[in-house]
């Protein structure tokens, strides 16, 4: 165990210096990352005028937590691992006794330490213009959406760690993740809250990965009802599904890697 630890401290000290010295890029990606707080004003300025079973305190709390969330379960690795591959230097990933994902991994974690202190600033900032919308969430309910964050990341990793390997045939592997997001934005809970999508597709989108990746981590911040248990098992059996995929990606992809790209 302690060669494990020394390698995950070594990835991760040396993969936060490196974004700490691209700190003003992660401000604009964190920044960037503003689409809910702009449709936290339409929302508000909607359930005034209708019943949405949301008041425009508990938009405004929607949207901040989703904000939150987001900020730590962007992904990206399918942009550097098609690059990597295209250009030919997952070669030299491949030489060192360790597997490249894991690289990737600690990136992923390293600049979301990065974001914190921005999270804090963006936080006091909200709340100073929003001061209606201030709240105080029981230590149980920070608990389980800080448990559904990390859920929502992993899976969130493995399902774009599992489009990536498709870099293997295609340089154009992120296309895919393109389409994807297509149905990620309208389906997470990003766009709106799931409470106000009519009751039979709330059914099916459940059974699907979107909801757990903002809507789940959000509503458990805010208080609102929701079955922590049952969220988890499904999130667990998606996670297991694109694991399972990912591997088998990755053993038949590096049978067709040439070195030079696919």
């Amino acid at each position: 165990m302690k060669w494990l630890y020394k390698k995950a401290t070594a990835l991760l000290v040396a993969y936060y210096a490196h974004m700490l010295e691209y700190r003003a890029e992660i401000f604009l990606w964190a920044l960037s990352g503003s689409l809910p707080i702009i449709l936290m004003g339409v929302w508000i300025k909607a359930s005034q005028n209708s019943d949405f079973g949301l008041n425009s305190a508990d938009f405004a709390r929607y949207f901040f937590s989703v904000f939150l969330v987001r900020q730590f379960t962007s992904i990206w690795v399918i942009w550097e691992f098609e690059r990597e591959v295209v250009e030919g230097k997952l070669s030299f990933r491949l030489l060192q006794p360790l597997d490249p994902v894991w690289h990737h991994v600690a990136q992923h974690l390293a600049e979301k330490m990065t974001r914190i202190p921005l999270v804090i600033l963006f936080s006091g900032l909200f709340f100073l213009l929003y001061p209606d919308a201030i709240w105080l969430p029981s230590w149980q309910d920070i608990l389980l959406s800080i448990g559904a964050v990390v859920m929502a990341f992993i899976l969130r990793f493995l399902i774009q760690y599992t489009f990536a390997m498709l870099a293997f045939w295609t340089e154009r592997a992120s296309a895919i993740q393109q389409f994807w997001y297509l149905f990620y934005l309208f389906f997470s809970g990003m766009i709106a809250p799931l409470e106000v999508f009519p009751t039979n597709m709330r059914a099916i989108l459940e059974w699907t990965p979107f909801p757990y990746l903002i809507h789940l981590p959000a509503v458990l911040l805010i208080g609102l009802p929701t079955n922590f248990v049952r969220s988890s098992f499904i999130i667990l059996g998606w996670s297991i599904l694109f694991f399972i995929l990912n591997r088998l990606l990755w053993r038949k992809g590096l049978k067709h890697y040439s070195g030079m790209g696919a």
